[in-house]
């Protein structure tokens, strides 16, 4: 059975705001307006003159915006990389400017070299998250407040002040960002309201006498794609915890689920040592302390994989083991695992030889991955398409492409993979060639690669442009 796939092909859905009272209220608000809509037809860009060079540049990056020169078009004025674009503009005055240029069919892309085509799914609320990467970690960030309290499955959601509000409500993805469904109880510091939530990332807002608002006092915000921002809550489901070393000034902790950047996750002390509470995802992490820059691993944690510097990391394992499998090779001295889940480290993860060949049982998520073996000082590929082996942890969507039937080979590369041309190769099976795969919620972009050529997906009309003007195909899970 197919995966469920949710793939509109209208590019556009009449917007729930009109566009010019999504700037009157950034204005209201004394936001720095960046925004695109998509409205009757046509795809609007409004940004702010008083926009900070960094997030223009994050903007123009999180929708490709490159070949608009927009910082140019803010110190100078001039419209000539705008309008040979097809953009007209609509508003330029002192505080902000907006855009517009009218949606192309995606039946025909001959000439997608002169189109930007912005895909989106529908205009719905409650549709998280925008992009298709999982959740590798989180971690809540708060200022002039304490981290919202939780007892057990229930999350005490803080509001501090506004006391003067009539009615305030808490609105998020955890109850379909209903504006009236959770009415918050004031306090004699602010408002309060209790939700039961399951570990993971949650996105909400207030809703103070009618007007939405983030959480000024949340660190955590992110941009849904459709021009709103929203304060982010990641409901813990690991403690990081360090005994002793009370009279260290500092003390982080660092490991694969940030990248080991070193001074993100600072540790809050206790009266026994030092903690930090997490979100992690389903997999294996692994980990070290930092303790006034000194690294070391996590003394009660005994179990550890070695690093490339002749050390060892301390490990978390959250979910079920995957068991890798050899057979054979009984006479080999050692045998290693490398792949997209570990960075290929070759000398981490290492099997254990059995009567019959080799074994390791490694945690992993749900989730798309290459691997190879290293056999001594071998390294092992696929039997078929001689590259690394695919591995497929619980498939839910099924990629199909009809006819091609004297193609000799065919896969499919997409953000799942990295783009690799080679690793998933797609099976015939009747009329057409499938691949199944594991997708999370939100954006995916993908082609398809036929005896070496990428194409479109011809069944799918959603596409976006890409940075060699030939087009990904866009899909949308839900």
């Amino acid at each position: 059975m197919r995966g469920y796939n949710i793939i509109s092909y209208k590019l556009v859905k009449a917007c729930c705001i009109v566009l010019f009272i999504l700037i009157a209220q950034c204005v209201h608000a004394q936001l720095p307006v960046r925004s695109y809509t998509l409205q009757n037809g046509k795809m609007y860009i409004a940004i702010g003159k008083d926009l900070q060079k960094s997030s223009l540049d994050s903007f123009i990056t999180k929708y490709e915006l490159y070949d608009l020169d927009l910082q140019n078009f803010i110190k100078t004025g001039a419209p000539d990389s705008l309008n040979k674009l097809g953009w007209k503009i609509d508003i330029d005055n002192k505080e902000l400017f907006v855009i517009s240029k009218p949606l192309f069919s995606a039946d025909n892309i001959n000439n997608a070299a002169d189109k930007i085509n912005f895909t989106q799914k529908e205009s719905q609320e409650g549709q998280f998250p925008n992009t298709g990467e999982q959740v590798h970690f989180g971690n809540n960030r708060f200022k002039n407040k304490l981290p919202f309290a939780v007892n057990d499955s229930s999350v005490r959601f803080f509001l501090k002040g506004n006391t003067k509000a009539n009615n305030i409500n808490l609105a998020g993805s955890f109850n379909n960002w209903d504006p009236a469904a959770l009415p918050m109880i004031k306090t004699d510091s602010g408002w309060i309201a209790y939700v039961k939530l399951p570990a993971g990332k949650h996105w909400y807002k207030f809703v103070i006498d009618g007007n939405w608002r983030i959480d000024t006092d949340n660190l955590n915000i992110e941009n849904d794609g459709l021009g709103n921002d929203n304060s982010v809550y990641y409901k813990a489901n690991y403690n990081f915890n360090l005994e002793g070393y009370t009279s260290a000034k500092r003390v982080y902790v660092s490991g694969s689920f940030n990248d080991w950047r070193e001074k993100e996750l600072l540790m809050q002390r206790t009266a026994a040592g030092w903690t930090i509470p997490v979100y992690l995802p389903e997999g294996t992490h692994t980990y070290r302390f930092i303790i006034d820059g000194n690294w070391i691993t996590d003394p009660g944690n005994n179990d550890k994989l070695p690093n490339e510097f002749n050390e060892f990391n301390s490990v978390v394992r959250m979910g079920k083991p995957y068991l890798f499998k050899l057979d054979g090779f009984t006479d080999a001295k050692k045998v290693s695992v490398l792949g997209s889940f570990n960075n290929w480290k070759e000398d981490e993860l290492f099997m254990t030889k059995t009567a019959t060949g080799w074994e390791l049982p490694y945690t992993l998520g749900a989730g798309n991955y290459e691997y190879r073996l290293k056999i001594d000082n071998k390294y092992t590929a696929d039997v078929v398409t001689k590259g690394n082996i695919a591995l497929i942890i619980e498939p839910n969507f099924t990629f199909g492409l009809k006819g091609f039937e004297n193609a000799k080979t065919v896969t499919v590369a997409g953000d799942l993979n990295n783009w690799n041309p080679t690793s998933f190769r797609m099976t015939r099976e009747g009329d057409e060639w499938i691949f199944k795969a594991h997708l999370g919620k939100g954006k995916h972009r993908y082609k398809f690669v036929v005896d070496g050529n990428w194409i479109l997906d011809p069944a799918n009309k959603l596409w976006e442009q890409n940075e060699h003007n030939t087009g990904n195909s866009v899909l949308w899970i839900e």
